[in-house]
């Protein structure tokens, strides 16, 4: 490697503002906070969402049902299957 060139690699804590968790990794970031955590003085950057807070992660996020190819195509150029009868009619025949 080229001396001088690269930023400072170091670890920092990584704190979830919304939920206040916290973990080390190693990163280029800086901040002028700074904050003790399991013994050590470290670096704080205060980040918005992180594996504790995200919708994927936490199992809150809401999944709706994937239509087909073919529907979704259908549905985003209002094309109708001209082939199918509509429910009303099914149901009065009966």
């Amino acid at each position: 490697m080229k001396q001088g060139i690269h930023p400072d690699y170091h670890e920092v804590v990584f704190m979830d503002s919304s939920t206040g968790f916290k973990f080390v990794s190693g990163s280029t970031a800086t901040s002028k906070e700074t904050i003790d955590y399991e013994g050590k003085t470290y670096p704080l950057i205060r980040v918005e969402v992180t594996s504790d807070s995200h919708p994927f992660y936490t199992g809150k996020q809401k999944f709706t049902q994937a239509d087909g190819q073919i529907d979704r195509f259908n549905k985003k150029y209002g094309f109708t299957d001209t082939n199918k009868k509509p429910e009303e009619e099914t149901e009065d025949a009966k």
